[in-house]
């Protein structure tokens, strides 16, 4: 059991690794590593306790990269097939958010016509109200009466008004 002291450099050649494969493999064992005076990591290492074989490169690889491109094709396709199925959903919300706009601006003006209409009511009643205590107080019915008729009439045009909206 002879203990040496190598670079990565070193330590790959011995093993016939890359320099990377050596720093990863002394890492892996947790092998003691110090630094030499140029900057350099040495690793105290005994060969004959390490067994390792290497992987060749190009059949690993080869296989991996296949997969991946496989892979990398299907999530394209599933990425075209979702942007189309987003473009179908944003025609909808604008579809959608088109008729709430509409709704919106109905809802408006049946709003306004329901405040026109209850202020037309409130004038209108306060007018009959006048009227039945003139009525009371006052002898003269032929100016009731016609009062009255204009109020029904305005009642009818009000009424008209309100079914063609």
């Amino acid at each position: 059991m002879s203990v040496e002291t190598l670079t990565y450099d070193a330590l790959g050649a011995r093993l016939n690794i890359s320099p990377v494969a050596a720093r990863s493999l002394a890492r892996r064992l947790r092998l003691p590593r110090s630094l030499s005076d140029d900057g350099k990591a040495l690793v105290s290492v005994d060969l004959a306790e390490i067994r390792h074989t290497p992987q060749p490169p190009g059949r690993r690889q080869a296989g991996a990269v296949a997969q991946l491109t496989a892979k990398v094709v299907a999530l394209q396709a599933e990425i075209v097939q979702l942007e189309a199925m987003a473009a179908g959903h944003r025609a909808d919300f604008e579809r959608e958010r088109e008729r709430a706009e509409r709704l919106v601006t109905e809802l408006l003006h049946a709003a306004a016509e329901t405040t026109a209409a209850r202020e037309a009511a409130a004038r209108l009643e306060g007018e009959v109200a006048v009227l039945r205590a003139r009525a009371r107080t006052d002898s003269s019915i032929d100016k009731t009466e016609r009062r009255l008729g204009q109020l029904a009439a305005t009642l009818v045009e009000s009424d008209r008004k309100a079914a063609r909206g």
